[in-house]
C-alpha cells in the first residue's frame, strides 16, 4: 500500500492537494453562485474531517479560499445591485455569500485549534500562524456585514470569536505584525486592523444604512484602519469590547474603569482622514485613487455613507430630537409612494379632507413600540413585509388619526427571534396629495392630462416662502419650476434643492408662490 506522507490516509476526495486542484479547476468559471456553493460544500467537508494534519488543512482552505475570491466579488456586487422582488435569487446569493464567510472562519478558527493543541503540522505552518488569524479576524468582518446587510442579528458567536483571534495575536506578540494576508497590496493587514474593522464597522450603527451604503462603509473602516486607535486605557477612545465577555462594541459612558480584559478603541486619526476623504469626493466626485470600495458607486451614496459613519465615530454622535415614549397600538402601512398616492385617493371635491375613506386592513399592520414627535418605533410583521430596507418611503395612518402620513424607514433591526423593529422618521402626518407639472404645461382645463399626483408636506410654507414636495423619482432635476394644483388653485413651484431621494421617490424643496388665475 502506499503511504499518504501529506494526507496520512485521511478518507477524503481533497486529502491529496493535486487532486484538490483538479476539483477546484472543474469548478463553474461563469456561474459564481454555483461555484460558491460548491466551494462552500468542500469547505463544510473539510471543516467536519478531524484526520487532517494541520499543515494539509491550512493548504486546501488557502486554495478553496483563493477560488472563491473573484466569484464572491462578482455574486457580492449583483447582490448589492439586485431588485428587491427577487427574493429567490436575492436569498440563494446570500447564502451562498454567508456561507463562505462561515464556512472559512471555521476552517481557519480550527487550523488556529489545531496548532494551539500542538497537533501535527504545526511546525510546518508555525510563521503562517499571523496570516491564519488575521484571515479569520477578516472572513469574520465579512460575517458581521452580511448579517447586518439582512439588519441583523449579529450572533454572539461571531463577536466571541473575533476576541478569540485578537486576544491570541495579542499574547503571541503578532497582532501589530504585518502580513500579505492575500497576493497583492490591498491583501496587506494586521490582526489589529481586521478586529478595529469590525469593531469600528458595527460602531458606526449601518442599521441606519440602506445595504449599498453599508458596503460602502465597511470598506472604508477597512481602509481608515491603520489610523484607529486602541488602548487598554480610555484616553481618547470612544467605545470599548470585554475579550473575556466577547460582543459588539459598546459606547463610552462616565465611570468605566479599566481591566485587563477590556480594550477601548476609536476613530483615532482616521476621523480626520474621513473628513479630508469627504472633501476630496465632493470636490472631485470620485474617492482618490487607492481607496478601494470594491464597485463603483455614486457621488451621493459615497457622501452620505462617510457622512454617517463620520458622525458615529465622533465623541458627540447624533443625539434625538425628541423623547421617545413607550407606546401601544397599530400603524396601517403601505409600501413606497405609489401604493402612498392610491391610499390618499384624492378626490376632485375642491376640499382639503384627504382621509382615506377604505378600511384599514388595505395595508399592512404594524405594531408601535414608541413613539416621539419625530416618529415612531415599530415591531413588522414576521413573514411580511420584504420590501422593506433602510430609505423606504411609507404611507402610514394611525389608529387615532383619519389622516394618512408619510414617513421613511431610517433603522431596522433583527433580534434574536428574527422579529424585526423599526424606526420611521415622520416627513409629514397629514400628507396633501396635489399635482404637479413643468411649468406652462397645466391649466385649469387640462391638469388630469398634463400633470402627474405629488404630495404637498407641509400645510403651509415655512418662514422661508418654501415647502417641501415628495414625488416620482427623476421628476426633479434642480433647474425646472413646477406649477402645482391644490384644491382648484394653481401654485408656481421655483427649485430650492433635493433634500433625499430614494428609489422610487425625490423629495424636494421649493420656493411657492400662487399663481394668479387666468
Amino acid at each position: 500500500m502506499a503511504i499518504n506522507w501529506l494526507g496520512g490516509g485521511v478518507d477524503h476526495p481533497m486529502s491529496d492537494a493535486k487532486r484538490a486542484r483538479e476539483l477546484i479547476d472543474a469548478l463553474p468559471p461563469n456561474d459564481p453562485a454555483k461555484a460558491l456553493e460548491e466551494i462552500v460544500s468542500w469547505l463544510n467537508s473539510i471543516n467536519q474531517t478531524a484526520e487532517f494534519k494541520l499543515n494539509l488543512r491550512f493548504e486546501i482552505i488557502d486554495l478553496l479560499d483563493a477560488a472563491a475570491r473573484n466569484h464572491a466579488r462578482k455574486l457580492s456586487q449583483s447582490y448589492l445591485s439586485m431588485p428587491r422582488q427577487m427574493k429567490f435569487q436575492e436569498n440563494r446569493y446570500w447564502n451562498a455569500i454567508f456561507g463562505l464567510w462561515r464556512q472559512l472562519g471555521d476552517g481557519y478558527l480550527r487550523c488556529v485549534k489545531q496548532y494551539e493543541d500542538g497537533l501535527i503540522g504545526m511546525t510546518l505552518i508555525r510563521k503562517s500562524l499571523p496570516v491564519i488569524v488575521a484571515r479569520a479576524a477578516r472572513v469574520l468582518t465579512s460575517q458581521v456585514k452580511w448579517k447586518l446587510l439582512r439588519y441583523g442579528p449579529v450572533e454572539r458567536r461571531v463577536w466571541a470569536e473575533l476576541a478569540q483571534a485578537y486576544a491570541i495575536a495579542e499574547e503571541r506578540g503578532f497582532a501589530d505584525g504585518a502580513v500579505a494576508l492575500y497576493p497583492g497590496a490591498q491583501g496587506e493587514s494586521t490582526v489589529r486592523r481586521e478586529f478595529l474593522t469590525a469593531m469600528m464597522f458595527f460602531a458606526s450603527s449601518p442599521e441606519g444604512l440602506p445595504p449599498l451604503r453599508m458596503e460602502i462603509a465597511e470598506r472604508a473602516a477597512a481602509h481608515l484602519a491603520a489610523a484607529f486607535r486602541i488602548s487598554d486605557k480610555p484616553e481618547g477612545c470612544t467605545h470599548y469590547v470585554d475579550l473575556a465577555l466577547p460582543g459588539p462594541a459598546v459606547r463610552m459612558f462616565k465611570g468605566v474603569e479599566p481591566k485587563p480584559t477590556l480594550r477601548f478603541f476609536g476613530a483615532g486619526r482616521g476621523l480626520a482622514d474621513l473628513s479630508q476623504l469627504i472633501g476630496r469626493v465632493q470636490q472631485s466626485g470620485t474617492v482618490p485613487q487607492g481607496f478601494s470600495l470594491g464597485g463603483d458607486y455614486g457621488k451621493d451614496d459615497v457622501i452620505g455613507a462617510f457622512r454617517h459613519i463620520a458622525q458615529y465615530w465622533s465623541d458627540k454622535p447624533p443625539a434625538r430630537s425628541s423623547e421617545r415614549r413607550p407606546s401601544a397600538g397599530r400603524l396601517t402601512v403601505v409600501p413606497g409612494l405609489k401604493d402612498t398616492l392610491k391610499a390618499l385617493d384624492p378626490s376632485d371635491d375642491d376640499t382639503l379632507d384627504f382621509s382615506l375613506n377604505q378600511p384599514a386592513g388595505s395595508g399592512e399592520s404594524w405594531i408601535v413600540e414608541d413613539v416621539s414627535d419625530g416618529g415612531y418605533g415599530a415591531v413588522i410583521p414576521t413573514v411580511k413585509s420584504d420590501w422593506i430596507r433602510v430609505g423606504t418611503l411609507v404611507g402610514l395612518q394611525s389608529e387615532a388619526s383619519r389622516f394618512w402620513g408619510l414617513g421613511l424607514i431610517r433603522r431596522i433591526v433583527r433580534d434574536e427571534r428574527e422579529q424585526r423593529h423599526v424606526g420611521i422618521q415622520i416627513l409629514t402626518r397629514t400628507a396633501i396629495p396635489v399635482r404637479i407639472s413643468l411649468s406652462q404645461t397645466l391649466s385649469f382645463t387640462d391638469a388630469d392630462r398634463e400633470s402627474e399626483q405629488a404630495v404637498l408636506l407641509p400645510t403651509g410654507p415655512d418662514a422661508r416662502g418654501e415647502v417641501g414636495v415628495v414625488m416620482r423619482h427623476g421628476l426633479f432635476n434642480g433647474r425646472d419650476g413646477l406649477d402645482m394644483m391644490v384644491s382648484n388653485k394653481s401654485y408656481r413651484l421655483t427649485p430650492v434643492g433635493l433634500v433625499e431621494g430614494g428609489e422610487d421617490f425625490d423629495w424636494a424643496r421649493f420656493k411657492v408662490e400662487e399663481r394668479a388665475s387666468e
